[in-house]
């Protein structure tokens, strides 16, 4: 299975000088390194959207947005939607990030309108899901991940989750250095596996890909996607600089093909 990189740049590149720097200096690592059966989705700021198709996007690189709003035209000021960026030549849209939670109000049931909207409009939804340090501690991690794929996924057939991408984020852990163990994660990886196959059926919840969002770096790569197995990273801060956010992607681009090698 292909796996993901993907790039959050979050409320970054401030500037077209600076954006410009971010273009010369991904095409320069990009081109340094091999990656094998592996994607980078780059998600920067809505203002940059368009530049990033043209000047970055490739047959291993597609660019992705930070948020959409769940109509398609109409009254609506500020909002983007799902299908101007498919026209601009997005593919991929993050839903339900944990700073949209908590900085704006974003509930499982506004994701739902908004992974609707993604694949209505053909793109693929990257939705996140996790506990916050609190609910971990008070043990309802499970719990709360469980109310968010069932809230988030809700009157989505069988036929369109297949497009959803899952980001297991835990909350505690984004723009932190404190991070969740290879078992830990593997944990809440059979968990989701269990969920999609008693909502989907075995064969599809073994195609729904699951991410590792949470303080992803060059060093800590292998304990967080590698060694728990799961199907690529959310990149969040390490992203703004090029030669990490390729570095990462080089590392699980080698380790999965290492590992496809071995189980001939």
């Amino acid at each position: 299975m292909q796996k993901l990189i993907v790039g959050n740049l979050k409320m970054n590149l401030l500037t077209i000088a600076e954006r410009d720097r971010y273009f010369e200096s991904f095409k320069k690592e990009l081109k340094a390194k091999k990656l094998l059966d592996s994607k980078i989705v780059i998600c920067p700021p809505s203002v940059h959207v368009e530049s990033f198709v043209k000047k970055t996007k490739t047959k291993t690189v597609s660019i992705g947005a930070q948020n959409i709003f769940w109509e398609e035209r109409g009254s609506y000021t500020g909002e983007i939607s799902a299908t101007m960026l498919k026209d601009m030549g997005v593919e991929f849209v993050i839903i339900g990030h944990s700073e949209r939670r908590k900085y704006f109000g974003e509930t499982n049931e506004t994701a739902n309108s908004k992974i609707k909207a993604v694949i209505s409009a053909g793109l693929v939804a990257i939705y996140c899901v996790g506990e916050t340090r609190e609910e971990r501690d008070s043990g309802f991690a499970a719990q709360i991940i469980v109310q968010q794929i069932v809230e988030g996924l809700a009157d989505i057939s069988s036929a369109k989750v297949a497009s959803v991408v899952i980001a297991y984020e835990p909350v505690w852990s984004v723009g932190s250095d404190s991070i969740p163990t290879s078992d830990e994660i593997l944990e809440t990886r059979i968990l989701l596996r269990k969920i999609f196959a008693e909502k989907y059926g075995l064969q599809l919840a073994d195609k729904i890909k699951v991410l590792y969002g949470g303080s992803v770096k060059v060093t800590t790569a292998k304990q967080l996607c590698i060694d728990p197995g799961m199907d690529g990273v959310l990149v969040g801060r390490e992203s703004l600089i090029p030669m990490e956010l390729v570095k990462i992607a080089e590392i699980i681009s080698v380790s999965s093909e290492q590992g496809a090698v071995n189980n001939k």
